[in-house]
């Protein structure tokens, strides 16, 4: 089984949000929202040693995913392929995935009132193709393939040239995403755009968010059901009257 992940080689990224307009307009992405976003570290250091870098940011697809934990409907998934998912269907929109991310790399869509994210264009993938953003990048900084084949580019990337994780000591979840740098620039990422501790929801935000949702649903449910009960049974008995 594949297991797939990303490299951005920030020695070549530059910046010009080529991967961010790719992927909005393949996923109908909503005005103000992103699945992929190009962040500037701004210079660091002293005249003249100054450093510079792009953050490449979307969703890293963790080997332990904060985000699956918190979701109440089973909605947020990893398949088998280390692809993390949502199901529009099981979806209520209560946000808990999208605070548990430690990388910001959810929202909730206002239209859908659904949460989305970059998924790695897995619509794409069943039909053979890369990642939109792979293939629209124009100095040819992002790569994707099977981090199980040790003839995919990505291996040789991650294993061979030592791509890095954006983790800090607080946060090691196992992104999927790495960072190539020959000068630092993964370091620099990671000093500039750590990952935050996940938050979790608490008692009072279950109730108000997911739990009552979901209550107010099954009450409604049932009062259909036995609606749709009493009325077939008033429909019986007027067959038999006019019988």
């Amino acid at each position: 089984m594949a297991r797939y992940a990303m490299v951005t080689d920030l020695t070549k990224c530059v910046g010009c949000q080529a991967c961010t307009a790719a992927c909005n307009s393949e996923w109908d992405v909503p005005p103000g929202r992103t699945r992929t976003r190009v962040l500037p570290t701004g210079a660091v250091g002293v005249f003249p040693n100054l450093r510079s870098a792009f953050y490449v940011a979307q969703c890293n697809h963790c080997d332990d995913p904060p985000c699956v934990a918190p979701c109440p409907s089973g909605a947020t998934f990893q398949a088998a392929d280390g692809i993390v998912k949502i199901d529009k269907d099981l979806c209520i929109g209560c946000g808990f995935c999208v605070t548990a991310c430690p990388y910001d790399a959810r929202y909730l869509n206002p239209a859908t009132e659904k949460v989305d994210k970059c998924d790695f264009c897995a619509g794409r993938l069943q039909r053979g193709l890369q990642p939109a953003c792979v293939t629209t990048c124009t100095a040819h900084a992002k790569f994707f393939g099977d981090l199980e084949d040790p003839d995919s580019e990505v291996y040789g990337l991650v294993y061979g040239r030592g791509a890095k994780r954006i983790e800090s000591e607080e946060v090691k979840v196992g992104p999927n995403v790495y960072y190539l740098g020959a000068k630092g620039e993964p370091d620099l990422v990671a000093e500039t755009f750590p990952p935050r501790t996940p938050r979790m929801p608490s008692a009072g935000q279950w109730w108000e968010r997911a739990l009552k949702p979901l209550a107010l649903l099954m009450v409604g449910t049932a009062f259909l059901g036995q609606a749709v009960a009493f009325f077939t049974q008033l429909r019986k008995g007027e067959g038999q009257f006019n019988d």
